[in-house]
């Protein structure tokens, strides 16, 4: 199993998708500001928008705030202007790690950035030095709890999804970016319980780490995911289940 999506798992239970109620609020809204920005305010036509408007209603996000966040990024309102920059290094272990950054300020979160590296025995490299060794894939979860595996193999391998595998209490349904979309409104059309889709970094293999430098490795993808202007984190890490149930449990 891939360590990286065992922590989310784990985040996710413990409730520290981000530190705060209010910076997960924050890291959505600029999603929402810059996909309107970049695609326009419809998300009929926009499934960048409709993804982070989705992410915004599963943390029960007030429609007036989604709705502002649009139209700042559409320019009916005035509002601050991100840039999008992807960063790449090292953790612990040699392993690879990508970061996506919206920020207004790279003056700022560029140097941030590499101070979390060093602070958590890793660097930060060039612009592609590990990009190489991932691949844009469309992810769907789907709740494991109140469906079969056979049952969702099926409809998804018929709704154009390419794999499906279990991690803990959730199925994580695989489609190419462009049919990610096609195939959650299949799966949901069908009756499928969809908990979220997303367009991730998935890695082509994973290095596995064990003991200080698994610690180590996931302080530092904590502690990025943590930093304000971060919105995703990718790694190519691989922990055992046991080794990081010991970790969060220190």
């Amino acid at each position: 199993m891939s360590g990286h999506s065992r922590w989310s798992q784990i985040k996710r239970k413990k409730g520290k998708t981000d530190v705060q109620r209010g910076k997960l609020f924050s890291k959505i809204l600029r999603e929402i500001t810059v996909a309107a920005k970049n695609g326009g305010g419809d998300p009929k036509g926009n499934l960048r928008l409709k993804a982070a408007m989705e992410s915004a209603r599963a943390a029960n996000m007030p429609a007036d705030n989604i709705k502002r966040a649009i139209q700042k990024g559409t320019g009916e309102l005035p509002g601050e202007s991100y840039e999008e920059i992807a960063y790449e290094g090292y953790g612990a272990g040699g392993v690879a790690v990508m970061v996506r950054t919206l920020t207004d300020n790279k003056n700022r979160t560029g140097p941030e950035i590499r101070h979390i590296f060093e602070k958590n025995e890793g660097r930060m490299g060039t612009s592609g030095c590990v990009a190489w060794m991932f691949d844009r894939r469309g992810l769907i979860e789907v709740d494991a709890q109140k469906v079969k595996e056979d049952d969702l193999l099926e409809k998804a391998l018929d709704s154009g999804a390419t794999d499906v595998k279990q991690i803990e209490k959730v199925f994580e349904v695989t489609a190419t970016p462009d049919e990610m979309e096609g195939v959650r409104q299949a799966l949901e059309r069908r009756g499928m319980p969809v908990l979220e889709s997303r367009v991730d970094m998935v890695p082509q293999s994973t290095v596995r780490v064990e003991g200080k430098e698994a610690a180590a490795v996931l302080r530092l993808i904590e502690a990025l995911e943590e930093q304000d202007d971060v919105q995703s984190v990718y790694s190519n890490y691989d922990i055992a289940d046991e080794v990081i149930d010991a970790i969060t449990a220190a």
